[in-house]
C-alpha cells in the first residue's frame, strides 16, 4: 500500500467523510436551509468580527449579510468678506459660526419674487449686472429673474453694497430664497 493511500484511509476513519463505496454521510453543514437561530449566531459572528459584507454559498443555500455604515459627517463653514472673515479666522469653528451667522443677519436680503431661473446678467455675453463689492440704489437692477419664458428684471429695493450672492448663474430659485445679501 503506497504512502498516499494510507494517508487517506486514515482520514477516511477518522472524518468517516466518505466510505469506499463513494458515498457521502449527511452532516448538519449540508442542511439545505439555515434555522433563525443560526442565521442570528451568524449574523453576530459576522458583527463581531467587524465585517460590513459577507456572503455564504454552496449548491443548497445563498446567504449574504450587509451592513450600512454611516458617512462621515462633513463640516463646512461659508468664507466671508472683509473684516468678518479675520474675526472668524481666529476662533473656535462654533464661534466662526456665531460671527458669520451675526454678520448675515446684518445683511439685506434680496428673495426671489417668483419660482424661476437666475441669471446675473442680461444675455450670456454680457457682463453680470452686480458683483460683490458693487454699490447699489433702490431701483439698480441686480438680476433677472425667467418664469415660463418671462424675464423678470430684480431690483435691488435698498442703497448698499453687495457682499454676498447666494445663487449661481443659470441656478434654478424658489419663491423667498436668498439671492443677494447687501451691507447698508
Amino acid at each position: 500500500m503506497s504512502e498516499n493511500t494510507a494517508i487517506a484511509e486514515a482520514k477516511e476513519k477518522e472524518g468517516g467523510g466518505k466510505s469506499r463505496s463513494g458515498s457521502k454521510k449527511k452532516s448538519p453543514a449540508s442542511d439545505p436551509s439555515l434555522n433563525m437561530d443560526e442565521l442570528r449566531e451568524l449574523a453576530e459572528l459576522v458583527n463581531e468580527q467587524g465585517f460590513t459584507d459577507f456572503e455564504f454559498e454552496n449548491e443548497n443555500i445563498r446567504v449574504r449579510l450587509s451592513k450600512m455604515t454611516a458617512p462621515p459627517v462633513v463640516q463646512a463653514i461659508q468664507p466671508t468678506v472683509g473684516p468678518v472673515a479675520a474675526q472668524a479666522a481666529s476662533q473656535p469653528i462654533a464661534e466662526q459660526a456665531a460671527v458669520i451667522a451675526e454678520a448675515e443677519e446684518d445683511l439685506h436680503k434680496i428673495t426671489s419674487p417668483i419660482v424661476g431661473t437666475f441669471y446675473s446678467s442680461p444675455s450670456p455675453d454680457k457682463e453680470p449686472y452686480v458683483k460683490e463689492g458693487t454699490q447699489v440704489a433702490p431701483e439698480t437692477v441686480v438680476c433677472i429673474v425667467e418664469a415660463m419664458k418671462l424675464m423678470n428684471e430684480i431690483q435691488a429695493e435698498t442703497t448698499g453694497e453687495i457682499v454676498k450672492i447666494y445663487v449661481e448663474n443659470g441656478q434654478p430659485v424658489e419663491f423667498g430664497q436668498p439671492l443677494f445679501g447687501i451691507k447698508k
